[in-house]
């Protein structure tokens, strides 16, 4: 067979059909591509749902503000006889961060925080000092500093007498001896 110009046409196709997979019957094993396709398909829905969970508890935890649970910053001390004059009193120590020093004059309370540093000083009662076990600085029992880096004395919290008759605390008030503050009448307690 030739078309009108001459040259041979092509033979007739005749296309075979593809064969035509059979649907799989119900409760017929699964093909292994396609489980693992579904195993992936399962595991990437894990992860998803993992990821999601992780940024929403950071969205919670943002929503909550961080609050610290912090002691008050005025307390009350006990009675003016309930100290020795001369002592150093440290039952206040650990709990609000004063010494209370009885004189023959009055009471005041110290802080407990190293000027140098911020350490918590300690009370050696053999040497009659207070002493800052990190760098070494020293203080007499009045907070005046004499030895090691510190550069200035242990401040001074305000202290008053309750209505009560018991001594208030007060820490959010603080004194400092290089600013001439521990004349301040609210840096002691005259007896």
């Amino acid at each position: 067979m030739t078309n009108g110009e001459g040259i041979p046409a092509a033979p007739p196709v005749n296309p075979k059909p593809a064969p035509v997979a059979a649907a799989p019957k119900p409760g017929a094993p699964q093909s292994p591509a396609r489980r693992k396709f579904l195993s992936w398909f399962g595991l990437a829905w894990a992860s998803f749902a993992a990821a999601t969970m992780g940024a929403l508890s950071l969205v919670g935890r943002f929503m909550f503000p961080n609050v610290l649970f912090e002691p008050p910053t005025s307390f009350k001390a006990g009675f003016p006889d309930d100290y020795e004059v001369g002592t150093v009193d440290t039952r206040w120590k650990e709990k609000f961060g004063v010494f209370m020093i009885k004189t023959a004059e009055g009471i005041y309370a110290l802080s407990v925080v190293c000027t140098h540093l911020g350490c918590t000083v300690n009370w050696q009662g053999g040497e009659n000092k207070f002493k800052c076990p990190c760098h070494g600085s020293g203080y007499y029992k009045s907070g005046i500093n004499f030895e090691g880096p510190t550069p200035r004395p242990l401040e001074r919290f305000a202290i008053s007498l309750a209505e009560d008759g018991q001594i208030l605390v007060d820490k959010s008030r603080k004194f400092q001896q290089e600013k001439g503050q521990w004349n301040d009448p609210s840096s002691f307690l005259n007896l």
